[in-house]
């Protein structure tokens, strides 16, 4: 009697990965739907020759949706939407490898592979000019104010001229990065008379103002690796008369009168004198006839 046995193939065996924990690291300027990590290094192996189906979490709350698979059966790992370093700078996805779909009756066994991403900032902003203020949520735009300057008429400062809000100065805001920033003006002075320090962005003069008009400078802040990265701030240099006297007050003191029962914001009157507003007054000898 010839009997014929067929064995059948038992699921017995779960996938295998070739490497259970991998570290990647990933630069900022990825492009979307760039591979991240190839398929040949994530795929599962099953000696029951199960057909194997994949699934990706992220488990770094805030992560979500960056990274993706390319299919139920292909788990090589690409960039789904753009990076931001201010965002976030590492996460950690897992890789569920099943020899049965997902939400299959039948009995299944699973893998995982666990994949730490961390993220590499890359040089994607332009230079901010301080102090400057925030104006979005995520602190990725910074707008800075003008600076402004005043300096007399005929004369030539040999100091680096006092600016307000601060003196000239801006940085790389890939601070990671921190490229080097040179300074330039590149309008505002076709009578040369200003000079910014390429490496400072102190402001100086190279000869006196003649004219009582305003400068209005505009000074360009750029990186020295990349001069397609830059920015640019307006200087307003008021022109003004030299100021030789102080301003002093006409009377050393003043002598006023006040009402019990007066209202807020009521005129105080001079003293002896309850018909006159008392009156405060200074005078500066710069300007005798103001």
């Amino acid at each position: 009697l010839e009997i014929l046995v067929t064995i059948l193939n038992m699921n017995d065996n779960s996938p295998v990965f070739k490497q259970t924990n991998l570290t990647e690291v990933v630069p900022e300027d990825t492009k979307v739907n760039a591979t991240i990590v190839a398929r040949e290094d994530l795929s599962a192996s099953d000696a029951d020759l199960d057909t194997i189906f994949y699934e990706l979490t992220t488990i770094v709350p805030g992560t979500d949706g960056y990274f993706a698979i390319k299919g139920v059966n292909n788990p090589e790992i690409y960039l789904q939407k753009a990076l931001d370093y201010e965002k976030f700078k590492l996460t950690t996805l897992v890789l569920y490898a099943r020899d049965r779909p997902v939400g299959s009756i039948d009995t299944t066994n699973t893998a995982t592979a666990t994949i730490n991403i961390f993220i590499e900032q890359a040089d994607t902003r332009s230079p901010w000019f301080l102090p400057c203020t925030f104006i979005n949520m995520d602190n990725s735009i910074c707008i800075s104010s003008p600076y402004t300057g005043r300096v007399n008429i005929s004369e030539m400062s040999t100091e680096p001229l006092i600016l307000e809000p601060g003196p000239i100065y801006a940085i790389d805001p890939d601070y990671s990065i921190n490229e080097k920033i040179v300074y330039s003006i590149v309008g505002g002075d076709t009578d040369k008379v200003f000079s910014v320090d390429a490496d400072t962005g102190n402001l100086t003069m190279n000869k006196a103002a003649t004219s009582p008009d305003s400068y209005l400078l505009q000074v360009m802040a750029t990186q020295v690796n990349n001069i397609q990265k830059y920015s640019v701030v307006s200087v307003e240099i008021k022109v003004i008369n030299k100021s030789d006297y102080p301003p002093y007050f006409e009377s050393r003191i003043y002598n006023g009168t006040v009402f019990v029962g007066l209202a807020p914001r009521s005129f105080v009157f001079q003293a002896g004198d309850p018909s006159s507003p008392l009156m405060i007054t200074a005078v500066d000898d710069d300007f005798p006839n103001v």
